[in-house]
């Protein structure tokens, strides 16, 4: 038979063939049941820490950057993609040779990339790092000790 259907896939060993050789199927383990108390005991760790005033404090000053931030560089990037296409007059305007405001807005997109980007690196550096560092390692403590069974 095998030889005349190509399309014949060989059975894995020990689950038996089409004649009814081979050995028992393996036992297949049961499914998962609840997680252990260890687990439930380390995401309730982690849902206090999510709740508490250090962590709301540390997303608070994270979000009190960079919304106005993102806000801020949108308005400036659409602005510029719109007066670009709807004062071309405007844009042509040369500055200084053939530099023109269209050239000096576009590096100004370039520029201002980098600087919020230094921008939030510090304020991150100053706000928040040792901030969400505490609360890491507070976490991490507080998880070891759920697993080894002392909370």
């Amino acid at each position: 038979m095998t030889g005349e259907n190509p399309w014949y896939d060989a059975p894995a060993p020990g689950r038996g063939g089409p004649d009814g050789a081979g050995g028992t199927a393996p036992v297949v383990p049961p499914p998962r049941g609840e997680p252990g108390a260890a687990a439930v005991r380390a995401q309730d760790v982690y849902v206090e820490v999510q709740r508490s005033e250090a962590f709301q404090e540390v997303r608070s000053r994270y979000r009190r950057f960079v919304v106005p931030g993102t806000a801020a560089f949108l308005t400036w990037y659409v602005g510029y993609v719109i007066t670009a296409t709807t004062a071309p007059g405007f844009m042509a305007r040369p500055v200084a040779g053939a530099v023109n405001v269209a050239m000096l807005a576009g590096l100004g997109q370039f520029l201002t990339t980098f600087l919020f980007t230094w921008a939030y690196s510090r304020h991150a550096r100053l706000r928040r790092d040792r901030a969400a560092l505490e609360l890491r390692w507070d976490t991490q403590e507080l998880t070891r000790g759920v697993r080894r069974g002392a909370l």
